[in-house]
């Protein structure tokens, strides 16, 4: 029962956390509720069947080289984890009526994001203990908020353009999201590089920083702020 609760804490406070940031136009808790579990169950089944397609045309042998484990970190896992989230925003949340502003861009896709990574935290927390748990609260769990964050702010701007930009955006939101999956699972797959694990915290500091202007912008640019 610990570990559950060590494993869902920073997955609960997270969610709350961006729902309270939700300031001017509340989203409904049950289509929240409903995302969340997507993300937790569809994008889940959707990266295992991504990565079974993938697994079969390019698989790591050598986990001293160097770009492999970039294939790895980019393709392997980053862009299946962030496109399999994706889908679900795209074709749930953002063709919702809720769906009434930018800023829900980035609500839906968090939501999906910590719905994937809880299931995902509760699998490492009872595999590898305490430690492991407490690590990823500050780490793992954070960096898919932001990825989710990077994503959810172009997805929420899509929304609202044409539909030529619209693709553009989403698919730049996708690639945000990416990039930064991306960078933070690199350095973190090459470690065998003394200290080039640090890569991958500045990477989520940067991730962090960007985030929070990204709320900010969405939450000064509402439809609904009076």
């Amino acid at each position: 029962m610990n570990l559950l609760i060590l494993a869902l804490a920073p997955v609960v406070f997270i969610s709350v956390y961006i729902y309270i940031k939700d300031t001017h136009e509340k989203e409904p808790l049950k289509l929240l509720a409903i995302n969340f579990g997507l993300g937790a169950t569809a994008s889940i089944i959707l990266t295992f069947i991504f990565n079974a397609v993938a697994s079969s045309f390019f698989s790591v042998t050598d986990p001293l080289s160097i770009f492999q484990q970039f294939i790895k970190a980019f393709f392997i896992v980053a862009l299946i984890e962030e496109f399999s989230k994706y889908i679900i925003v795209k074709y749930v949340a953002q063709r919702n009526r809720e769906f009434n502003e930018p800023f829900d861009g980035i609500v839906y896709a968090v939501m999906v994001s910590m719905g994937f990574a809880a299931l995902e935290n509760i699998l490492y927390v009872f595999q590898y203990g305490f430690e492991n748990g407490l690590l990823r609260a500050f780490t793992a769990v954070p960096a898919h908020a932001v990825f989710g964050i990077l994503m959810g702010y172009f997805m929420g701007e899509a929304k609202f353009v044409a539909p030529r930009k619209r693709i553009f955006l989403n698919l730049t939101g996708l690639f945000m999201a990416v990039l930064f999956h991306g960078m933070y699972d690199f350095f973190l797959f090459i470690d065998f590089i003394p200290g080039i694990s640090i890569g991958a915290f500045v990477s989520l500091v940067i991730g962090i920083i960007l985030s929070k202007k990204a709320i900010k912008k969405h939450q000064e640019n509402s439809y609904f702020k009076r």
